[in-house]
């Protein structure tokens, strides 16, 4: 089993549910074979960007929630490190059923009776939900204890050790692998009032929101891959990998993560990249055309730089997610590395990096079936601005 059917199953979830829900039910089965199960009920959703979840159930009636995360191009072949995050104290939820092979990733749950963190700042934003403040404790709470972890496990990893992260796949591996040049080069890209090659794009230069910008995105890039660069000695924590919002649940006991693709033990400043970016300003990415009805963008391409202005900005949950880990994880862990000898050139590089990653690579910004060429732009332009400005 390669992983072209996950893949399918991801993708058609969208177009033909009926259709991805009996491929998916012949994978269980043949997958996991005494567990008997009848059913499968996918829940596509705004945030299953790479992934898909859904319910199982079986011949004696149980009902089971299950979840994986869908990775092409993969070059690391161990996933789901869970009883890793569990024996240091995360609050993950552990798995009934696991399958890690690669192209075979697959975790099985019990019903989880609480909704995900995503699913309650999307609920606080449309007045759908006024419980902000326990929240907000809840987050407060959970980013202190994450602390806590990374500082009982904060020890150096040889370039090997470090090499075989899967938290690489999330980011270098994007960027130097089959995904940026299947989206990007040698193609054009579409802006609201025109087209610019691939190639053109990353030589501008970007004034945004009347402040100029220090780097061209194809400079921005460059670094990037020095920067991520999994070959070499690095101080590490043991860490979620990709703590965004939709794989923490919020619950009567407080957050819980689950679906730990890429946990294991890494640097922390890449824990730390995608909650900063997903969880505060990729709005527009799980919902476009929302979004886009209420953005006011516009620029001027004079042949050397793109001026824009626009007026996205996150809403106060979101800003809470990012004061709260600037505040409980990011700055008291910076200020440990640099006391340890880490450089704060190098420490904001690669944060930096790895921030211009997440709306670079998680999907497709030039793909006009998802992304109307307003958020396109919006997507380069926080590119720009992640990969440039002061990390806190």
């Amino acid at each position: 089993m390669n992983d072209l059917r996950l893949q399918r199953i991801q993708a058609l979830q969208f177009t033909d549910k009926a259709a991805a829900e009996q491929l998916l039910l012949s994978f269980v089965r043949e997958l996991f074979p005494k567990l008997a199960a009848i059913r499968a009920e996918l829940r596509p959703q705004a945030v299953s960007l790479n992934s898909f979840n859904g319910y199982l159930t079986l011949a004696d009636g149980r009902r089971l929630f299950f979840k994986t995360h869908v990775e092409p191009n993969s070059v690391i072949g161990e996933y789901y490190n869970a009883q890793t995050l569990a024996e240091v104290g995360y609050p993950v939820i552990a798995p009934l059923y696991a399958s890690t092979e690669y192209g075979k990733q697959f975790l099985i749950y019990d019903v989880i009776n609480a909704p995900s963190v995503f699913e309650v700042a999307y609920a606080l934003e449309h007045g759908e939900r006024t419980d902000l403040g326990a929240l907000t404790a809840a987050q407060h709470a959970a980013d202190a204890r994450l602390l806590e972890i990374y500082r009982a496990t904060l020890r150096p990893i040889t370039a090997a050790e470090n090499a075989n992260a899967p938290v690489h796949q999330l980011f270098y591996h994007r960027l130097t692998g089959g995904r940026y040049a299947e989206f990007y080069l040698n193609k054009p890209f579409q802006l609201p009032n025109g087209y610019l090659d691939w190639e053109d794009l990353l030589q501008r230069r970007w004034i945004i929101n009347g402040k100029a910008y220090p780097h061209t995105l194809g400079t921005l890039i460059e670094r990037a891959k020095r920067a991520l660069e999994p070959d070499q000695p690095a101080w590490s924590i043991v860490g979620h990998g990709d703590a965004h919002n939709g794989n923490v649940f919020f619950t009567a006991a407080g957050l819980r993560y689950f679906d730990p693709a890429f946990g294991g033990r890494h640097h922390p400043l890449l824990d730390l990249a995608k909650p900063l970016f997903h969880n505060v300003l990729a709005t527009w990415m799980y919902h476009p055309q929302e979004v886009a009805a209420q953005l006011q963008i516009s620029y001027h391409d004079d042949g050397t730089t793109l001026h824009v202005q626009h007026n996205y900005a996150p809403s106060a949950v979101r800003q809470m997610f990012r004061a709260s880990k600037v505040e409980h994880v990011l700055e008291p862990i910076w200020l440990e590395l640099t006391r340890r000898g880490e450089s704060p050139q190098l420490l904001t590089e690669l944060l930096q990096s790895a921030l211009l990653c997440c709306p670079l690579l998680t999907l497709n910004l030039a793909d006009r079936g998802r992304f109307p060429p307003e958020i396109g732009l919006l997507g380069l332009v926080l590119c720009v601005v992640v990969g440039s400005e002061p990390v806190f």
